[in-house]
């Protein structure tokens, strides 16, 4: 493999999961080439924060280009920089207050210019903002333990998941992988990918809870591993979860992870759907990681 030979280029980045972190080396914490999807992904205290960054730094490079030459405002005293900094503010988000006007043509000059980086600052901003509150955001909600247990004598891994939302979600579909750590012959380590098969990977209507099963018989990739083994190959488990929320219109994806070691042999989920008084059915999401 070749070398990485940019030191800004080499940080450990973290990738958030479920169950576990993951980390990336050779890739810039901030990639300033691709600005929207780095607005997008920030944080909401980024965000917020790196908004108010760049209003701070851009009024106070044109408070600077206002006191620079005396007389450029109207009502601006010579080296009032924090004047000149207000004045900035206003002429950026095009309030005014009537106080202070451009004197001169260089004054007009540089409140001219900017006028147009705050109009395109003020739609820029306007527009991801729409962007990050109209991204729907996953809610499904991840057993904390996967299990294996006899399900109509067969072992079968089970991992629980449910809607989060008080909307229905519809069209759902699951997907279950693992991932392990093999050697080959030659000695060489790398990471394989195994599909488990699902008893049933869809539903046409997801309002409360589903489990996931994957029968562990002879034709299965589990098959005679027992958590020694699971363990050994550091074995990791995935749940891709791709449905439709009908709330919002849109289609939403989520993922699980569940590492070798949150696996629970020969126990079972606990009941978390129960029929009331008045006959309703009722999931009781509090228990929707309870083991028995």
């Amino acid at each position: 493999m070749a070398k990485h030979t940019h030191h800004d280029r080499t940080q450990k980045m973290k990738v958030r999961s479920a169950a576990f972190d993951l980390h990336k080396k050779g890739i810039a914490r901030f990639d300033f080439r691709d600005p929207y999807h780095l607005a997008v992904t920030l944080s909401w205290p980024g965000f917020i924060g790196g908004v108010f960054a760049i209003a701070i730094v851009l009024n106070s490079i044109f408070a600077e280009l206002y006191v620079l030459k005396p007389g450029a405002v109207q009502g601006l005293a010579p080296h009032d920089w924090l004047g000149g900094f207000f004045f900035s503010l206003e002429t950026l988000s095009t309030v005014g207050y009537g106080e202070m006007a451009p004197a001169s043509v260089y004054g007009h000059a540089v409140a001219s210019v900017e006028i147009l980086l705050g109009m395109s600052f003020t739609a820029i901003f306007t527009g991801l903002l729409f962007v990050r509150f109209s991204k729907p955001r996953p809610r499904i909600l991840f057993a904390d333990k996967a299990v294996i247990t006899p399900h109509n004598g067969v072992p079968t891994l089970m991992i629980r998941i449910a809607n989060g939302r008080l909307t229905m979600l519809t069209h759902a579909s699951a997907k279950l992988s693992m991932i392990e750590i093999e050697t080959t012959g030659e000695g060489h380590v790398f990471r394989r990918v195994i599909d488990l098969s699902l008893i049933r990977n869809d539903l046409p209507i997801f309002p409360l809870t589903w489990t996931l099963m994957h029968v562990i018989d002879e034709t299965s990739p589990l098959f005679g591993l027992g958590a020694a083994d699971l363990a050994r190959s550091q074995a990791r488990f995935f749940v891709t979860v791709d449905a439709r929320d009908s709330g919002l219109g849109a289609q939403i994806q989520d993922i699980g992870a569940f590492k070798y070691d949150q696996l629970v042999f020969g126990r079972r989920y606990a009941e978390a759907v129960s029929v009331d008084e008045q006959g309703r059915t009722v999931a009781d999401l509090e228990r929707l990681s309870l083991i028995e």
